[in-house]
């Protein structure tokens, strides 16, 4: 068959005419069973295209495709290499191009360039150049530096086949407890606005296209005022709150991202409590979703559902309810009914579009209106290139996934957030000290002084921890760290052992604000990371590279100033430890 011929039998693919041409075309052609596969992006995994996903309890890629016409997944897990994703992503692209409209496939991720693993949330880098976490990257300050992530992660996914970046997450961090800081930008809001946008540059490029990857920055209107800072993917997080009457505030760095030209919208699960808007999760908020985003700010972009609003599901094997928060008492279609009513383009976590179909089929829900968001959907897969390019190079992809060159400045990057609190004179260490260490590997320290068993034999203790949390009651909810930010007994007992008998240098993974003072009182100095290997952390421990990192959001002194605090203020908790923008130079 000729490109003639192609373009005869299938008009939308004439790339002469105009987008909003090519949608009308491909719009008139499909049926509503067609139509109603674009509504639902749900988890995918790599492997064989005819297995069911246990962990997810998710049906066969063929099922999706084929019998359900879906065409937008979530990419979970990390893979070897590559030219794995890439290979299968491509095996994907041809199932989609088999069937009777060829409607290529679009793939979204989590962030995964991470050390943090989190299924709900993120993915080890794996093959991918590592970098800090978002609030990392907050705490070098440098919008150059970020754009510059963002742009090296956009060349990585466009290698491998994805295409929309399930954030940036824009939230503020303003309740010290809440899980989810670790993928934001901090506490402030002009700080996070800036990044925010310089993020959304990198990986959409100077100009939206084939070489774009689309950023679904999320959770709009801001998830971080959550009631005891609990988080909503679980029902006892489901209250957003505002005593201190800042909703606006937490609009701002949505504004900025818009301005910078975000594709895709995601609302939060939690339900806003006390204010002017329906107390219901956001994305089924009519007022949030047509009145706020699409009225007041004029988007008329994508905008998909958190994952998981309209159906319980396990997830480890572990019954968990659909994050229907205001809104329980609703049947699944009625729920999926609020959504659309909402202003909501796409079911975010479902693959249910027979649902969708008996609304149609009783009247509740207009063709018409499936074509409002059946256009925005088609119109991002044009814009991306999908329809003339659905397929990747996987020799590309094994040579520009993880280029030394990417991993070179994920390493510098990692360098650059450490953030050093204190100091009485014990950093930068010099050459040839006998080191002790835990939470380092010993090899990796031995490149920087002589590694002993003991504190008693060693001249300077490195110690790594992890910022505290307390345990839940399920594998999936540990994956969210929650609770207290005091360290125990038990690990405050054994640091001041340490110290007793040697200077001792404690550093702490700072996924949420921890309470350090009885840390600072007893350590020769502390330091803070969000995502940095053993070497690059001793690289500015012992002045190779310089402390460069500065603070993105408050430490509290105590948890009786975080319990005192006002969620949805910033910097609202009293007399803290050490200051948003705090950071000493080695």
């Amino acid at each position: 068959m000729t490109d003639t011929d192609v373009i005869t039998a299938r008009p939308w693919l004439d790339t002469s005419l105009t987008i909003d041409e090519r949608v009308q075309l491909l719009l008139d052609e499909m049926t509503i069973v067609e139509k109603a596969g674009l509504f639902f992006h749900t988890m995918i995994a790599i492997g064989d295209l005819d297995e069911a996903n246990p962990i997810f309890g998710t049906p066969s890629a063929r099922e999706f495709v084929e019998v359900k016409n879906m065409t937008h997944f979530n990419l979970l897990g990390a893979a070897p290499t590559g030219r794995e994703i890439a290979a299968w992503q491509n095996e994907l692209q041809r199932l989609a191009a088999s069937t009777r409209l060829g409607i290529p496939v679009t793939l979204s991720t989590d962030p995964r360039h991470s050390f943090i693993e989190n299924p709900g949330a993120s993915i080890l880098a794996g093959p991918f150049s590592q970098w800090p976490e978002t609030l990392g990257l907050a705490a070098t300050r440098d919008p150059e530096l970020v754009e510059r992530f963002a742009d090296i992660a956009r060349q990585e996914y466009t290698a491998v086949g994805l295409r929309v970046a399930l954030h940036p997450q824009v939230d503020l961090a303003t309740e010290p407890r809440w899980a989810r800081q670790t993928a934001t930008f901090g506490e402030d809001a002009e700080l996070t606005g800036i990044l925010g946008a310089a993020y959304i540059r990198g990986f959409q490029g100077e100009s939206f296209g084939p070489g774009s990857v689309s950023t679904m920055t999320k959770h709009f209107p801001g998830g971080g005022p959550q009631l005891d800072g609990e988080d909503p993917h679980f029902p006892y997080g489901r209250e957003q709150v505002y005593p201190g009457g800042e909703f606006e505030l937490h609009l701002k760095p949505f504004e900025d991202a818009l301005a910078a030209g975000t594709r895709q919208m995601m609302p939060y699960y939690g339900m806003p409590v006390g204010t002017e808007h329906e107390e219901v999760g956001f994305g089924f908020n009519r007022s949030v979703i047509t009145g706020l985003l699409r009225e007041r700010f004029g988007f008329d972009g994508l905008v998909c559902t958190d994952w998981g609003l309209i159906n319980d599901a396990e997830i480890f094997g572990q019954p968990f309810p659909a994050r229907a928060w205001g809104v329980e008492d609703l049947t699944p279609r009625e729920r999926m009914l609020k959504v659309l009513d909402a202003g909501v383009d796409q079911f975010g976590g479902e693959d249910c579009p027979e649902l969708l179909l008996e609304l149609i089929a009783d009247g509740s829900v207009s063709e018409d209106r499936l074509d409002i968001s059946a256009r925005r959907i088609l119109r991002e897969k044009f814009e991306l290139g999908l329809f003339e390019t659905p397929f990747v190079d996987e020799d590309a992809a094994d040579e520009i996934v993880g280029r030394a060159e990417f991993r070179a400045a994920g390493e510098a990057a990692q360098r650059a957030s450490v953030t050093v609190l204190t100091n009485d004179g014990a950093l930068p260490f010099g050459a040839g000290l006998r080191l002790y260490v835990e939470g380092i590997d010993p090899e990796v320290a031995s490149a920087y002084g002589v590694v002993v068993a003991t504190p008693a034999e060693a001249d300077l203790a490195i110690i790594r921890l992890q910022a505290p949390f307390e345990q839940r009651d399920t594998t999936f909810e540990n994956f969210f760290h929650a609770g207290s930010l005091e360290f125990s007994d038990e690990v405050l007992d054994h640091l001041r052992a340490i110290a007793r008998a040697v200077p001792t240098v404690v550093d702490v993974l700072a996924d949420r604000p921890p309470i350090l003072q009885p840390i600072t009182d007893a350590a020769a100095a502390v330091t803070v990371n969000w995502g940095a290997s053993g070497a690059a952390l001793l690289d500015v421990l012992s002045g190779v590279a310089s402390a460069q990192g500065r603070l993105p959001f408050d430490l509290p002194r105590s948890m009786a100033a975080v319990v005192a605090s006002r969620p949805d203020v910033p910097f609202d908790t009293a007399d803290p430890l050490f200051r948003f923008g705090h950071g000493l130079t080695l």
